[in-house]
């Protein structure tokens, strides 16, 4: 039984001599500093020693802002610079959710959801759209049927105001029925492409996050 135990001993200290020796080369190896490129130095890299100047390095570009002038670029990352909160792809998921939300309020005369929804000059021109409509005893049936497309057209930032202009593509199909319910223009069998390019403003210091429809125009 003593035997068997020294040489258990001795085989166990074999063992743990030879993992502290390999282990103890390659520490030993890994806390050497392994030469890189710069390190090496060339005509080219000024100093021995020092790394050649670096090219800026360009800022991150969402696939929002693909295709929009610089000048646009610019004026969103100001506005994202003034107001942390503001973040691009979520506005234009909001701005397209505000696009059938004001078009569809717009269709069925709900003054009091487009008064939440737009700017005072903006409301006023829906009014009396819908008033001179139902002087008419005319009736909308109105459907959107697809957004195809919702982009950064134009935005600045004015001060503390912010404006972004966003330019919707979109199949409506649209009927307008008489007093007597008879159609009297439009077809829901046949959507007719629309573009709209719409602009949205907004404080980047207002304590809410919503923007507000402030113009309107064809795109």
């Amino acid at each position: 039984m003593v035997v068997e135990i020294v040489i258990l001993a001795m085989i166990a200290a074999f063992l743990g001599l030879r993992l502290y020796s390999v282990l103890g080369r390659r520490a030993e190896h890994e806390e050497e500093p392994i030469p890189t490129r710069f390190d090496q130095g060339d005509g080219a890299s000024g100093a021995r020693g020092a790394p050649p100047a670096q090219p800026p390095a360009t800022p991150y570009r969402p696939a929002e802002l693909t295709g929009v002038a610089a000048s646009v670029e610019q004026a969103i990352r100001a506005i994202a610079a003034a107001d942390r909160r503001f973040d691009l792809q979520a506005f234009l998921q909001g701005a397209r959710g505000a696009y059938q939300t004001i078009l569809e309020a717009f269709w069925r005369g709900d003054k009091e959801e487009l008064k939440l929804l737009c700017t005072g000059d903006v409301y006023d021109s829906f009014a009396s759209a819908i008033d001179a409509r139902e002087a008419a005893g005319e009736v909308l049936d109105n459907r959107l049927v697809r957004t195809e497309e919702v982009v950064v057209h134009s935005a600045s930032l004015d001060g503390r105001t912010a404006r972004i202009a966003v330019r919707f593509t979109a199949d409506i199909a649209a009927v307008t029925h008489d007093k007597d319910g008879n159609v009297i223009a439009g077809s829901l069998d046949d959507a007719i492409e629309s573009r709209d390019i719409w602009t949205f403003v907004r404080r980047v210091d207002a304590p809410g996050p919503d923007w507000l429809l402030e113009e309107t125009d064809e795109g």
